[in-house]
């Protein structure tokens, strides 16, 4: 048994329905885009899973019971505690998710967004056209009408794209 199938195993439940619970209401599964000319597609794709809390204390729990992502802090006090890391977000993050489920419909769905994404990352798709186009198309679905706001949307990323 590898050490993430073990550490999830042995996940006390209660604090992973606490950690689940927190995160329907308060953490957010992004994928950003930049520009990037020394990329294969000219675009760096960073897909992310994040809290953000004014209260520490919490979002450091989080970490060590996750063993994975860091904290950082904003000028205005805000932390965030986010994982980064394509490793650590298909061994770790998605695992523990997928265990410790969310209730609302809205995260639900986000949630399986994100999901076909870190799959196709994992699997190279994002430096084929076709998975790379892919990628944008649920990009586009990931956090729908949430007050997001995108530097770049889907028409930007294939306007420009090679």
């Amino acid at each position: 048994m590898d050490e993430h199938k073990k550490w999830l195993k042995d996940f006390d439940p209660n604090i992973g329905n606490y950690i689940s619970g927190f995160t329907d209401g308060e953490g957010s599964f992004n994928v950003s885009l930049k520009k990037r000319k020394d990329y294969k597609n000219d675009w760096k794709i960073s897909p992310s899973f994040n809290i953000s809390q004014k209260d520490r204390t919490i979002l450091a729990f989080f970490k060590k019971r996750l063993e994975c992502g860091t904290l950082r802090e904003r000028k205005d006090g805000v932390v965030y505690y986010e994982v980064a890391n394509i490793e650590m977000l298909k061994k770790r993050i998605i695992p523990f998710f997928e265990k410790f489920r969310f209730l609302s419909a809205n995260k639900k769905r986000n949630f399986s967004i994100f999901v076909k994404i870190i799959d196709l990352i994992y699997q190279k798709q994002h430096l084929q056209k076709e998975g790379f186009k892919e990628i944008l198309e649920l990009r586009e679905k990931l956090n729908f009408r949430i007050g997001r706001t995108r530097k770049y949307n889907i028409k930007d990323v294939i306007n420009n794209h090679k």
